[in-house]
């Protein structure tokens, strides 16, 4: 009888508790098939530009989305640092590249725009051996945060192999990590699996090669929604790039401008009426090259004084923070227009 009736108590207890949720199923493995291999579940309507749940934030990087974007990336639609993760770099490269297809809009990748980025049928990611040539690369301790010190280094470059791959590959560092679990990065022979994207460069390009075709001979910036778009002389699009524009500190001008140089590599001189927030220097300081300089990899000076479109160090902060004022692209997204961009290519800024 005692235990009949703790069986019923116990029936009462489970009902109270209602039924048990189902657990979340568990995310795809990080592999070059699960990545290569993903496609858009259909929305089951058959109304284009659905599908068949709302991306979600994710806590680690999706195959889907890690192949997304280097597809994205490839069309030169910049969903900025790949890191297989939902977020508005991404969705705004998406919205950008579903106008330039006549596709309609979406909150993420669909059937057809998927179909449209596997035109280029290369694999997503692919395999990257460590050279001996890597393993030699001089990195720097540490990168000081107070531009003053960051003047008293020889050079600003890498602090180490995990950093300079992941912008040699366009990625985040988080999502390098992700896909080569346990992968020594400093040592040559390593076989490690990268987003298949053309690896940024570095150095500085002979001058007589450039500008490179197809010359970028417009450039649209859009404060509003924080995206530079690159034009040809037929008015073609050439490239849309997440930026950081500005800020409440030192906006980013209006109107028009036009380029009047490009430097790769270049230096960088604070001169103490730019009053940057934090920097107490009363006297001019200059700080050496590097990806790591304040303005990255490289410069492209605009006919207002102090103002450039320029490369970061940060480069997963592109898009999502503010900048002094100028212009901030991934170094990758900065030496790619600085080798297509015209002197005199005319700037338009436009105010959201």
């Amino acid at each position: 009888m005692a235990a009949l009736l703790l069986a019923g108590l116990t029936g009462v207890a489970e009902a109270r508790k209602g039924p048990k949720t189902p657990e979340a199923p568990k995310p795809p493995p990080l592999t070059a098939e699960a990545i290569n291999g993903a496609s858009v579940p259909d929305s089951g309507t058959g109304k284009p530009g659905e599908t068949a749940q709302k991306p979600r934030k994710a806590t680690r990087p999706d195959p889907l989305l890690v192949k997304v974007q280097v597809l994205l990336d490839r069309a030169r639609f910049s969903p900025g640092a790949i890191d297989g993760k939902d977020g508005d770099n991404m969705r705004r490269a998406l919205k950008a590249y579903a106008q330039a297809q006549g596709l309609p809009d979406a909150d993420g990748p669909t059937p057809e725009i998927l179909a449209k980025l596997q035109a280029d049928t290369a694999p997503a990611v692919t395999e990257y051996t460590v050279t001996e040539d890597d393993t030699k690369t001089d990195f720097v301790t540490r990168i000081p945060a107070k531009m003053e010190d960051q003047a008293e280094l020889d050079d600003l470059g890498y602090t180490n192999a995990r950093e300079m791959l992941a912008e040699r590959f366009h990625m985040s560092r988080d999502l390098l990590s992700a896909l080569n679990p346990a992968k020594p990065f400093d040592k040559a022979g390593t076989v490690l699996l990268v987003a298949a994207v053309t690896p940024m460069g570095s150095g500085r390009p002979n001058p007589k090669d450039l500008p490179e075709a197809p010359k970028v001979e417009r450039i649209e910036i859009d404060k509003g929604s924080r995206d530079l778009r690159a034009f040809d002389g037929s008015g073609k699009l050439f490239a849309f790039y997440p930026a950081s524009i500005g800020s409440a500190e030192k906006p980013a001008p209006s109107g028009e401008t036009k380029v009047t140089r490009v430097a790769f590599d270049p230096t960088y001189t604070y001169n103490p009426k730019y009053a940057f927030k934090g920097v107490k220097a009363r006297e001019k300081f200059t700080i050496k090259p590097g990806p790591n300089n304040p303005v990255g990899a490289v410069w492209i000076d605009l006919a207002i004084d102090s103002y450039g479109i320029h490369g970061t160090p940060e480069p997963e902060k592109v898009g999502k923070t503010e900048s002094h004022g100028c212009i901030r692209l991934t170094n990758w997204s900065a030496r790619e227009l600085g080798r297509h961009v015209v002197k005199g290519a005319r700037v338009t800024f436009k105010d959201g």
